[in-house]
C-alpha cells in the first residue's frame, strides 16, 4: 500500500490498530504518553552531538531518527484519530495564530518567545 495523504495514514494508522484491538489501550492519556516516549527516543540520537554533527549524522543514525520520527507522527495520528482532531485544520490554525504572535517584522533573526521583550 502507497500513502499520499494524511487521510490515507490515518485510515491506515486506524486500521492497523483495529486489528490488533489496540483502540482498548489507546486512550487520549495513553497515546499521549507514548507520543512523549517516542519524541525522547527522537533526541537520542542527537545526545552529545555537536551542532555541526547533527547536521551530518551518518547512514545508520539517520535511519534511526528516521524510524523514531515515524513513531512519533504515527502516535500523533493515533491520538488525533482517538480525539477527532483533523490535524492539517489544526496545523493551519496554529500557523495562523504564530503568524499574529511572530510577525516578520519583529521576528526575523530572533529566537525570543513572542511576550519576551528585547534585552
Amino acid at each position: 500500500m502507497s500513502i499520499h495523504t494524511i487521510e490515507q495514514l490515518a485510515e491506515a494508522v486506524r486500521q492497523f490498530g483495529h486489528e490488533r484491538d489496540w483502540h482498548l489501550y489507546h486512550s487520549p492519556k495513553n497515546l499521549t504518553a507514548a507520543l512523549i516516549v517516542e519524541a525522547a527516543e527522537l533526541l537520542e540520537p542527537f545526545q552529545w552531538l555537536t551542532e555541526e554533527q547533527s547536521h551530518n549524522l551518518p547512514p545508520e543514525k539517520l535511519e534511526a531518527v528516521r524510524q523514531e520520527m515515524a513513531d512519533v507522527l504515527i502516535y500523533l495520528i493515533s491520538l488525533a484519530n482517538t480525539l477527532g482532531i483533523d490535524l492539517l485544520q489544526a496545523a493551519e490554525d496554529k500557523l495562523a495564530i504564530n503568524a499574529r504572535k511572530y510577525p516578520v517584522e519583529t521576528a526575523k533573526g530572533s529566537c525570543r518567545k513572542y511576550n519576551e521583550s528585547e534585552p
